[in-house]
């Protein structure tokens, strides 16, 4: 992942929130990578990041929002 093109929309402690908010991106057609920096020996440290491509974050934003995702 390039990370010049790809901003970070979302952050959560929850993996279901994270994959609740691809899926509904990727109902729209907007790809999204969900990045998680928990730590693998507690998984409770640390977050989960949702990030898409910058000339999608508006339109992201957007239906997150509706959704009340975000």
């Amino acid at each position: 992942m390039d990370n010049a093109n790809w901003a970070k929309i979302y952050t959560t402690d929850v993996h279901y929130k994270a994959d609740l908010a691809k899926d509904v991106l990727a109902a729209a057609d907007i790809q999204a990578v969900v990045v998680d920096k928990k730590d693998s020996a507690y998984g409770v440290f640390g977050e989960i990041e949702l990030y898409v491509q910058r000339q999608n974050v508006v339109k992201a934003l957007h239906i997150l929002s509706k959704k009340e995702i975000v």
